[in-house]
């Protein structure tokens, strides 16, 4: 079902840091934040759109690599007070957070030759890919040839 498993990581395009949680259901991104460094408040802000958006009404966990980012005291303070159990990934085990790397992969090779003007031209460019292709759109066979929207739409 959803909103049982999250999984979330970081990764690095021109000029920013894109910080994604994904459902591990239906591999929808249900949050996810931009920011210049590597901080905190990237993943909380990822994080804190996932919980906005989706209200989980039981806990959640989830699950992230051994970044600090997650194991800092915001990030447990803010999974405590939202109802998320935290999970981390085995000590050099990449494939425990497949999906999200999975993610960050297709993103990456979709944007691999752009250079942007502004970071406001990066942001926007980037949403399109998340919330216009990548959650409407694009295909996974893992979901029988359907969009993350679609097959969460029809088992629910």
């Amino acid at each position: 079902r959803a909103n049982q498993i999250w999984i979330t990581d970081i990764t690095y395009i021109r000029t920013w840091q894109v910080g994604g949680v994904i459902d591990l259901f239906a591999r929808n991104v249900v949050g996810w934040s931009m920011k210049p460094t590597l901080s905190r408040e990237l993943t909380l802000d990822a994080l804190m759109m996932a919980v906005w958006r989706r209200r989980p009404s039981s806990e959640v966990i989830v699950h992230s690599d051994q970044g600090s980012q997650y194991g800092s005291d915001d990030w447990q303070r803010f999974c405590r007070a939202n109802n998320l159990a935290p999970s981390m990934s085995r000590r050099g085990n990449c494939r425990d957070n497949a999906v999200v790397e999975s993610f960050f992969s297709s993103l990456k090779k979709a944007h691999q030759k752009r250079i942007y003007k502004t970071r406001d031209m990066a942001r926007a460019d980037i949403f399109d890919y998340i919330e216009a292709f990548y959650n409407r759109v694009r295909r996974h066979s893992h979901l029988g040839g359907v969009s993350p929207e679609a097959f969460e739409q029809a088992s629910s």
